[in-house]
């Protein structure tokens, strides 16, 4: 039987007690609101087919996202990089709704949201299927009783176009360089030679420290990188003069956000008048340069951190025609017996 009661507040508290059940109780701003579902749950209990939901009501996908970044990702490999992206799912409007209220068309927003700033597709799944592991450990691990279905289980992942390798031609390269110096941050230039150079993430760059750095030696070290591993790579000449630059601090360069320094970067990006590329690009460019200068796979992958040697092959750009003389000069085999 459902009872009513209104509070001192101004609000109606429900309570419903059935034999045989735990009692069940909510509160309501409006005593219209708070009959209606009563009626209703009053119905699914007598048909055995009411979930209480618990606290799960009051939960919003901002407190699982804390939850989560405090709890399960410091024993991350990769916990840096998690962070910052869960820090930026909580700047989405997918982060205020609740739990219980989170529907596939929350998510699809966030999509869309995501797409309109530029984010590729790939990124973008990534976020999604980083809310989706957040939802499965809330459910598995700290036992929040949440619907058997998963609005995730509606929701359909970008297509990826893995075959993207934009690379700059060298006018483009010169005229980004040329707009980068003119931008407010002074060090945008010396970021993207550095990445050009070597292959680097921008997260690796600019967690760069000094005391993972031997510049006499001519080595850098990345820690904690995309794929939950150290990797130490050599510096070009031209990327030791540049940490040259920048004796003072714990890290070399010194960005309030990934955000504000990517809105810098596509500012002289535009004004180079280049387009259809990102910074991730510059990755592309090392790869396919290292290669065409004469480094195995081997030996780029060793620089740029593709675990995948076959993720390499789309930047060789070799053609038939650069292999004829190759060819000719390839001795036979003498095969015996």
């Amino acid at each position: 039987m459902a009872s009513l009661r209104k509070l001192k507040s101004g609000k109606w508290q429900v309570s419903i007690r059935k034999p045989n059940h735990k009692g069940v109780y909510k509160t309501f701003a409006e005593k219209a609101l708070a009959k209606k579902w009563a009626r209703q749950v009053e119905v699914q209990i007598d048909r055995d087919v009411y979930t209480d939901y618990g606290n799960a009501e009051t939960i919003t996908i901002k407190d699982l996202i804390i939850k989560y970044r405090d709890e399960i990702v410091p024993e991350h490999k990769a916990r840096k990089s998690t962070t910052h992206k869960l820090n930026k799912l909580m700047r989405y409007n997918v982060s205020l709704q609740h739990l219980l209220r989170l529907r596939s068309s929350d998510i699809y927003k966030m999509q869309k949201k995501m797409q309109s700033e530029g984010l590729a597709p790939k990124t973008v799944n990534t976020y999604v299927q980083l809310l989706n592991q957040i939802w499965t450990t809330a459910r598995r691990i700290w036992s929040i009783n949440l619907p058997a279905q998963s609005p995730f289980e509606l929701v359909t992942l970008q297509r990826v176009r893995n075959e993207r390798d934009r690379v700059l031609t060298h006018a483009e390269y010169k005229r980004l360089l040329e707009c980068a110096e003119q931008s407010e941050l002074h060090m945008l230039r010396d970021i993207i030679v550095f990445a050009y150079k070597t292959g680097a993430r921008i997260m690796e760059i600019l967690n760069l420290k000094r005391d993972d750095t031997d510049l006499y030696k001519k080595l850098a070290t990345f820690k904690d990188t995309k794929n939950g591993t150290d990797r130490t790579i050599p510096l070009a000449n031209e990327v030791v003069e540049i940490l040259k630059r920048y004796p003072f601090g714990d890290r070399f360069f010194k960005v309030k956000s990934y955000d504000s320094f990517n809105y810098f970067f596509k500012q002289a990006r535009d004004r180079a008048m280049i387009s259809d590329f990102r910074f991730h690009d510059l990755r592309a460019c090392f790869c396919t340069n290292a290669l065409l200068s004469g480094m195995s796979e081997l030996q780029v992958a060793t620089i740029s951190g593709h675990l995948d040697l076959r993720s390499l092959k789309r930047y060789s750009r070799i053609k038939a025609e650069d292999l004829i003389e190759k060819i000719n000069k390839i001795n036979l085999v003498k095969m015996s017996g």
